[in-house]
C-alpha cells in the first residue's frame, strides 16, 4: 500500500526519493515517495461528506487492486474517492500528465487563506520551508527605474546597506534598555526607537534611500506613491528634503488627520479608491502615464536596504556577542528583510524572528508553506502590519535568512503599548509595540529567560481614537484585569451578598461593575477585577461564586467583550406589561478609587434600597464616577440623605436634572 498525504485544493508533486514535510496544526507529518506521483484532490472532497477546512489534510491510499480509499489524517474516517476527483496515481514509472489549467487552478487556491488557517501559542516559533526552488508567482519584477542586479551578487545588501545615503534625512536612534520589563522578564530587552525618526517611523529610511537612487531627470518628473500610513510621510518629508515634486495617491476612506500630516509636509494627495488595491493601482498607471518614478512602500532592494541600516545601528549600538536575537514586526517585510540581510552577513548567530498580529499572519503562513500566500482579510487593528500578501523580494530574503515568525494577538499589543509609555513616557501606534509584544512572549517562554534581545519599536503615528480601545485591552493582555460574568437573584440585598462571596476578605479590587434591574427573577451582572485572567486566584473567585449558585465565567479572552459587550451593558430596565420602574433615582457618584471602596459603598445603600442600575469602570484618577439607580420611595429621602452622609466626604452624590433626566428617560426608563 501507498500512502500520499493530500492537501485540501492543492496539487503536490512527490519527487523521487524525497521527504515532504508538512505542518498540520501543531502535528508534522511525514511522507516519503519513492516513484513520482501527481495527486490532486478536488476542493469539495471530503471524508464522509464533511466540509475541507483549510488546515486539514487527507490521506489517499492506492492499494493493489487499483482502489482508491481517501482517509482523514486522523485515520477517524474513509470512504472510496469517486466521480469527478481528480486522482492520479503513478503506474509503474510514469504518472498520469496533468494539465497547465488545472494545475494553475489548483495552485491558485491555494494562494488564498484565512488568518486562522495557522495559530501558534504566545511566544512559539514559526517553521520556515526552505525546501525547492522559488515558485514563478513570488518572482520579483525588476524595477524599471534602477539596476537592482546586485540583488543577486554575494554580500549584494551588506554593500549596499553600508552605503546607504540615508543620514540627510533620518538620525541614528537610540537603543534604549527596558529597565522596567528586563526585570520583570528576567532577561535584557532593549529597544530600538525608531519611532524618534523624524516622521516617528523607519519608513523615512527606505523611502530616502530609494528616492536618492534616482537621476536629476527622474527627481525633476516627480514621485508618485500610495500610501495611507507612514510610508506617505516617508516620501513626503524625502521630497521635501530633495527638492523634488511628490503625489501620494490615499484611499478615500483615510482619515483627515493623516492626509493633514502629509500636506503639512509639502507633497500633493490625491484621494482615490475605496481600497488600497484600487489606490495603488491607480498610482502605478499614473507613475507611467505622467512619468513620475514610483516609491514601493517595501518591496524594492534599494528600500529593503534602506531600513537594514537599522540593523547596522543596533550592531554598532550593542556588544553583539552577546545579542541573542532581534525582533521585527513584519507588514510587507521590508524592515526585517533589511535586518536579516545585514545580520546574517556580520554576525549570523544572532537569531532574526518576525512579529506579526494573529489577524495579519501573511509572512508566517507563507513561511511555513514554503510560497507566498493571500490573507483574504486581515486585522486592522495595527494597521501599519496589515498586509494581504508580503512582497516578493522581501519574501525571498525571509525565507533564507528569517528564523522564524511569532503571532500576538491585539490584546497583547496593547499592553506592549503600555509597557513601553511606561518605560519610556512615549505612545506607541499598535504597529510600532508588535516586536516588544513578540519579544516579551518569547522570553517567557523556558528557551527565551535570560536572554538579551532588541524590539524594534517600528512607529509612533498613533491615532489619537484609538487610545480608548488601547487601554481597555491593555489590562486584559497585561494580565492585570480579568472580566467575569454572572448570575444573581433579583433581589434586594443580593448585590452586597455577591460581593461578599466574590471578594471572601482579599484585598482584590473591582475594576468594572455593570447591571441593569430585570423584571425576571435572575440578573445578570458584568464585573472586571484585579487579577490575571484564568489565573488560581481569578479561579477561586469564579468557584466560590459558583459554588453558591451564583453561575459565573471568566470571558477576559472574548475580544468582542472588550471592546463592545462593556458598552452595551444596561439599556432599559425591563418592567412587565411595559410600565415604567417607579420611584428610581438616578446619581453621579464619585467615590476614591481605593479598595475596599465599591464594597463599603454598597454595603451601606443595598440592603435598604433596590439598586437599579449600576454603571462603573475604573479610571486610574484618585477618584471615579458611577452612574447608579436606586428606588427610592418619597418617604425615604432623608433616610438617603442620613446615608451619603456617613459614607463621608469622599462619596459625592449628584443627581440627574431634568434636560438630563429627560435624555435618561430616552434610553433606560
Amino acid at each position: 500500500t501507498e500512502h500520499v498525504l493530500l492537501s485540501p485544493a492543492r496539487g503536490q508533486e512527490l519527487f523521487p526519493s524525497t521527504f515532504i514535510v508538512y505542518k498540520c496544526c501543531s502535528t508534522l507529518l511525514f511522507t516519503r515517495h519513492a516513484r513520482m506521483a501527481v495527486c490532486l484532490a478536488s476542493t469539495n472532497l471530503a471524508p464522509s461528506g464533511r466540509p475541507h477546512t483549510t488546515n486539514s489534510h487527507h490521506v489517499l491510499t492506492r492499494r493493489a487492486s487499483g482502489t482508491c480509499t481517501l482517509a482523514h489524517s486522523q485515520g477517524r474516517h474513509a470512504n472510496p474517492v469517486r466521480g469527478a476527483c481528480a486522482c492520479a496515481a503513478l503506474v509503474g514509472s510514469e504518472a498520469t500528465p496533468v494539465s497547465a489549467a488545472r494545475r494553475d487552478v489548483l495552485e491558485d487556491a491555494a494562494v488564498t487563506v484565512a488568518p486562522e488557517d495557522y495559530a501558534l501559542a504566545p511566544g512559539q516559533i514559526s517553521t520556515v520551508n526552505r525546501t525547492g526552488g522559488a515558485h514563478p508567482k513570488d518572482d520579483w519584477t525588476p524595477s524599471p527605474y534602477f539596476d537592482t542586479a546586485w540583488r543577486h551578487q554575494p554580500g549584494g545588501y551588506l554593500r549596499e546597506i553600508l552605503t546607504a545615503k540615508v543620514y540627510d534625512a533620518v538620525v541614528e536612534t537610540p537603543l534604549q534598555p527596558a529597565t522596567q520589563l528586563s526585570q520583570a522578564l528576567q532577561s535584557t530587552l532593549l529597544l530600538k526607537r525608531e519611532d524618534l525618526q523624524p516622521v516617528k517611523s523607519f519608513k523615512l529610511r527606505g523611502a530616502f534611500n530609494c528616492m536618492t537612487q534616482l537621476t536629476p531627470e527622474q527627481l525633476a518628473a516627480g514621485v508618485i506613491t500610495a500610501s495611507a500610513g507612514n510610508h506617505a510621510q516617508g516620501v513626503a518629508f524625502s521630497a521635501k528634503q530633495l527638492g523634488c515634486e511628490a503625489i501620494i495617491c490615499m484611499p478615500v476612506t483615510t482619515p483627515a488627520i493623516k492626509v493633514a500630516a502629509v500636506r503639512a509636509l509639502g507633497a500633493g494627495v490625491e484621494l482615490v479608491g475605496e481600497t488600497f488595491g484600487e489606490t495603488n493601482t491607480h498610482a502605478q498607471a499614473r507613475a507611467a502615464a505622467e512619468g513620475r518614478t514610483f516609491v514601493p512602500p517595501f518591496d524594492d532592494p534599494y528600500v529593503i536596504a534602506g531600513q537594514g541600516t537599522v540593523a547596522a545601528e543596533i550592531l554598532r549600538q550593542t556588544d553583539m556577542d552577546s545579542l541573542d536575537a532581534i525582533f521585527v514586526a513584519v507588514g510587507g517585510g521590508g524592515l526585517i528583510a533589511g535586518i536579516a540581510a545585514y545580520v546574517k552577513a556580520v554576525k549570523p548567530g544572532i537569531r532574526v524572528y518576525g512579529v506579526e498580529p494573529a489577524g495579519a499572519n501573511a509572512m508566517a503562513q507563507s513561511l511555513a508553506r514554503g510560497r507566498r500566500v493571500q490573507l483574504s482579510r486581515v486585522d486592522g487593528f495595527a494597521d501599519g502590519v496589515a498586509v494581504k500578501q508580503v512582497g516578493a523580494e522581501t519574501f525571498r530574503l525571509c525565507r533564507a535568512l528569517v528564523d522564524g515568525v511569532l503571532l500576538v494577538d491585539n490584546a497583547a499589543i496593547s499592553t506592549a503599548i503600555k509597557d513601553v509609555f511606561n518605560e519610556t513616557r512615549s505612545i506607541l501606534e499598535p504597529a510600532g509595540a508588535v516586536a516588544v509584544a513578540g519579544a516579551k512572549a518569547f522570553l517567557r517562554r523556558p528557551e527565551g529567560r535570560g536572554a538579551t534581545v532588541v524590539a524594534v519599536t517600528s512607529g509612533a503615528n498613533m491615532n489619537f481614537d484609538q487610545l480608548r480601545v488601547v487601554s481597555e485591552m491593555a489590562d486584559i493582555g497585561g494580565g492585570a484585569e480579568a472580566m467575569l460574568v454572572t448570575t444573581i437573584p433579583e433581589d434586594r440585598g443580593a448585590f452586597l451578598n455577591f460581593m461578599e462571596i466574590a471578594l471572601g476578605g482579599s484585598p482584590v479590587s473591582v475594576t468594572e461593575f455593570k447591571y441593569r434591574h430585570s423584571s425576571a427573577d435572575a440578573a445578570h451582572i458584568l464585573f472586571s477585577i484585579s487579577l490575571a485572567p484564568h489565573s488560581p486566584e481569578c479561579t477561586a473567585v469564579v468557584r466560590r461564586l459558583n459554588d453558591a449558585g451564583l453561575a459565573t465565567r471568566d470571558i477576559s479572552n472574548l475580544e468582542v467583550a472588550q471592546l463592545h459587550l462593556r458598552h452595551l451593558v444596561g439599556g432599559r430596565a425591563r418592567i412587565e406589561g411595559g410600565r415604567q420602574l417607579v420611584h428610581e433615582r438616578i446619581f453621579q457618584v464619585d467615590f476614591p478609587e481605593v479598595p475596599g471602596a465599591l464594597y463599603r459603598f454598597l454595603r451601606r445603600l443595598s440592603p435598604i434600597w433596590n439598586i437599579t442600575l449600576f454603571h462603573y469602570r475604573r479610571t486610574g484618577r484618585q477618584s471615579s464616577g458611577v452612574l447608579l439607580g436606586l428606588q427610592v420611595p418619597p418617604e425615604d429621602s432623608a433616610l438617603l440623605q442620613t446615608c451619603i452622609a456617613e459614607l463621608g466626604a469622599q462619596y459625592t452624590f449628584t443627581e440627574l436634572g431634568k434636560e438630563g433626566k429627560e435624555v435618561f428617560d430616552m434610553f433606560i426608563s
